[in-house]
């Protein structure tokens, strides 16, 4: 089976394939399902949830719906899903809520793969004389090695911080590997599956992390943040919220979920049906045994667009490509970063867009891992960034954009 990029693509706006759209990896496109549930909700119950006339019962369902929809894609309980406005924002509170349980000498292992959300807080924490350390790639593939941070695990060892998979190189990290060897030392694991989200299924259950957070405007949702923090981590955490607003869905927000992008996640729930009843069309009761299946036909179309830009930067020498040259869908997703011989990074984006097709330059907030691999912090690389609904003619067109760039 084939997945049906037409289909796809109609229960978006019209207008969002006039461009061949390469910059998912900052922000997906949203479904029109999204929209109308940001719509219905502003329209139908604009009103403070909670009380017992009618349009703020609406509310109170609606946004009810939204933690239930998140809790199910995440694989979570509901009253271990935070909802708030960033991924940036839910680590910076997530980092202030574990300060206190943290004695100086205490050690935080923190990657410079990563996004600088999910480690530049824990790096503050040495301020209060917790020892962070750092597990470094290798310079020559750009990935981390488990070696590396079996070397560095000691038994003061609190937390470690690491990216599932990386908005520069498109490699996934194995998290199910990394829990246990770190749980077995002892320690919590702190995964930002932002980069991840929208090409694979999670389950944090299976993979037993301690936290987990995902940005659902990369997930072809709403620009708020969803923060997973499993019931025995978040009951040890220190309530961030006002003294008497303490309940797990609270403690870790120190205000509200948004009250018209929180009904909106239902939205994305509507559009992987829609995609799921379209291909399957034996029915299937269980949502996550849905999800699983459209995942896996999403995985194979990906690899596809994969492997048709594979070929193409295998077999030009003039592209320095960050990260693992393969389409493998174990290994990577079609996040692809690189430079271009002769060429400043920041003046191909430009050129392209000329032709209507999108892509991005710079570093994209992981500042510590290009100068790690011999590369201009301030040009940084180009990043072209696939999602489920691109084509391969698409992919064409990008790969003769930069065959005249080169």
């Amino acid at each position: 089976m084939e997945l049906d990029t037409d289909f796809a693509r109609r229960l978006f706006p019209a207008p969002c394939w006039k461009t061949a759209f390469f910059e998912n990896a900052g922000g997906s496109y949203v479904p029109r399902s999204v929209i109308d549930r940001t719509v219905a909700y502003m329209t139908e119950c604009q009103v403070q949830p909670h009380w017992p006339f009618a349009s703020s019962r609406l509310a109170t369902e609606r946004i009810a719906a939204g933690h239930t929809l998140m809790a199910a894609m995440l694989n979570a309980e509901e009253d271990e899903i935070t909802i708030s406005q960033s991924t940036r924002g839910n680590f910076y509170v997530l980092a202030n809520a574990l300060r206190p349980l943290m004695s100086p000498g205490d050690e935080i292992i923190v990657t410079n793969l990563d996004h600088e959300s999910n480690i530049g807080f824990w790096r503050r924490l040495a301020d209060v004389g917790v020892v962070v350390k750092e597990w470094r790639v290798n310079k020559e593939t750009a990935e981390l090695e488990i070696a590396g941070l079996e070397r560095l695990l000691t038994d003061r060892t609190r937390l470690v911080c690491v990216v599932q998979c990386s908005n520069i190189t498109g490699a996934i990290n194995d998290i199910p590997r990394i829990a246990k060897i770190v749980h077995d030392a002892g320690a919590w694991i702190c995964v930002d599956g932002v980069a991840y989200a929208a090409h694979r299924l999670i389950d944090v259950k299976a993979w037993d992390v301690d936290f987990y957070a995902v940005s659902l405007y990369k997930l072809f949702g709403p620009h708020i943040s969803v923060l997973y923090c499993k019931r025995e981590r978040l009951d040890e955490a220190v309530n961030q919220n006002t003294p008497f607003r303490g309940d797990r869905r609270r403690k870790l927000n120190p205000g509200d979920p948004s009250h018209e992008l929180t009904p909106a996640i239902v939205g994305i729930g509507d559009y992987f049906d829609a995609l799921y009843r379209h291909h399957f069309k034996q029915p299937e009761n269980d949502f996550r045994a849905r999800l699983a299946a459209l995942f896996r036909l999403i995985a194979r179309h990906e690899q596809g667009l994969a492997a048709r830009f594979v070929d193409y930067i295998g077999n030009e020498p003039a592209i320095h490509l960050v990260g693992p040259l393969t389409a493998d869908p174990a290994r990577r997703a079609p996040t692809f970063s690189f430079t271009v011989k002769g060429r400043r990074s920041a003046e191909i984006p430009p050129i392209l867009a000329a032709e209507n097709i999108a892509i991005a330059s710079g570093n994209f907030g992981v500042f510590r891992l290009i100068p790690a691999v011999g590369i201009d912090r301030d040009d940084g690389v180009v990043r072209a960034s696939m999602a489920h609904y691109n084509t391969l003619d698409e992919v064409d067109r990008l790969i003769a954009g930069f065959g005249r760039v080169v």
